[in-house]
């Protein structure tokens, strides 16, 4: 020790043992959750190679908004250095555009869809009635859960949507299988957008902010909850 340091020198053991801790933080444990959200897709009916694809899609897709349309916005927050100002130019600033995610909203509802369609012949339509309480019951709760943040958008929670899926699921069915799987999947996915976005759209022109995401920003986690809880149920 020399003025008060101390000095460490480490081996190179203690160098491989660093080395393997983060390898396996930064690869494994994704690897290692990627494989359970791909059984929880294979419990719900795919195999493993479209398991994956749905995954990466839905995690890629999330990238994505697709214009709908636009909003007339009632009120505008701008500075002078605001590029459109200084230039004089035209830049919508008054408009707010709507968008649906790919990930988050485009592909849970088809594959909600899909779900309905393959498992319908076998439940009949007890799986209608079902699935579209299911979506009333999550499509509520979301809604009553949601909160809308001027200058920032619409935040839904990350985990109520999903876990009333699941109770909504295991309750309208009268236990786990088929049917609550689907309704669970169903009523996650559809009735949060429905509940957590589109019921929100009326609020677009006070939130001043440039795009509402349907299943973007603030909802698409919750979301990809709900495609991944029903599988406890499967």
């Amino acid at each position: 020790m020399a003025d008060g340091v101390r000095f460490f020198s480490a081996g190179p053991l203690s160098v491989i043992a660093i080395i393997i801790i983060v390898v396996f933080l930064i690869i494994i444990i994704p690897l290692f959750v990627l494989g359970l959200i791909g059984a929880a897709f294979v419990r719900l009916g795919f195999s493993w190679i479209s398991a994956l694809a749905v995954i990466f899609l839905i995690l890629f897709g999330s990238t994505v908004n697709i214009p709908v349309y636009r909003i007339r916005r009632d009120m505008i927050r701008i500075s002078r250095m605001d590029p459109c100002i200084s230039s004089g130019e035209s830049c919508n600033a008054w408009d707010t555009t709507v968008t649906c995610n790919l990930g988050g909203s485009v592909l849970p509802s088809v594959i909600a869809a899909y779900l309905v369609y393959k498992a319908l012949p076998i439940a009949g339509n007890f799986l209608l009635f079902s699935v579209c309480l299911s979506i009333i019951t999550v499509a509520a709760v979301t809604f009553i859960s949601t909160h809308v943040v001027p200058g920032v958008g619409i935040r839904v929670p990350l985990l109520i949507p999903g876990l009333t899926a699941l109770l909504a699921g295991v309750i309208l069915s009268g236990g786990a299988g088929l049917v609550a799987s689907v309704a669970a999947f169903t009523g996650g996915t559809i009735g949060t957008l429905s509940g957590g976005n589109i019921a929100y759209l009326f609020r677009v022109s006070d939130l001043e902010i440039s795009e509402v995401s349907i299943g973007g920003a603030g909802t698409f986690g919750a979301v990809f909850i709900c495609c991944i809880l029903p599988a406890l149920l499967a």
